[in-house]
């Protein structure tokens, strides 16, 4: 068997780090102990965008909001799914991340990045909420392992009910908030049903129909 080659490290704000490994063309994105991603398992990230434009497929130059790069799975989903007049924006926390994709990644991301509807930004993506109102048709993250900060502390505030009030107000009427888990949560879908959002729990393979069940929750904002 091909043995895995560390190809990077990435310092964390709140410590600890992140790990690039290579074995042949596969790619795994490490922290600590916990695989967070692997370019080999996308089926459950291209669902995060493609359930979401679903829903907001009669809207006329979408813009949405993507919450962490990963391996790019969600945005080139998202691009697939959204017509020409669509601003996808990306807020990635880490710039090795960026650097990754760009650099050892690139066959993974196929250009994606270089789309000219997206807006590559280098920042925390709860600033980004915070910042605008009603501005965004979604706003999809996949910035840990499920609604809990474990690759940056900061990130549990999304997840409470301040957070989700900020990002409820940052969509635009109907607007939807998907978020990604690798497991369920009873308490955000509660969190997220008393923040004013109408909320469907979806079930998906972690590729395809194959491997494990990960969770996305599809949250509708609700006209006032």
């Amino acid at each position: 068997m091909i043995p895995w080659v560390q190809l990077d490290r990435a310092p964390l704000p709140d410590g600890g780090e992140l790990r690039l490994k290579q074995r042949g063309a596969e790619f795994s994105i490490m922290l600590g102990t916990n695989e967070l991603m692997n370019s080999r398992l996308s089926g459950s990230e291209e669902a995060l965008a493609s359930l979401s434009c679903e829903r907001i497929d009669q809207r006329k130059a979408p813009k949405i909001l993507i919450g962490g790069l990963g391996m790019g799975f969600t945005l080139r989903a998202a691009l697939n799914a959204l017509g020409a007049e669509a601003t996808v924006v990306v807020a990635e926390l880490v710039p090795a991340v960026v650097a990754w994709a760009r650099g050892p990644m690139a066959a993974v991301f196929d250009g994606c990045l270089d789309d000219p509807r997206v807006r590559l930004r280098e920042i925390d993506v709860g600033k980004l909420i915070r910042s605008e109102a009603s501005v965004y048709d979604a706003i999809l993250l996949d910035v840990d392992n499920g609604p809990e900060g474990i690759v940056h502390k900061g990130n549990d505030a999304l997840y409470g009910h301040r957070g989700l009030a900020e990002a409820c107000a940052a969509l635009k009427p109907g607007g939807v908030l998907a978020v990604w888990s690798s497991a369920p949560d009873a308490g955000f879908t509660r969190r997220l049903a008393g923040t004013g959002f109408a909320v469907e729990e979806v079930k998906i393979r972690a590729n395809g129909k194959r491997g494990v069940r990960h969770t996305i929750w599809l949250a509708v904002r609700q006209p006032a």
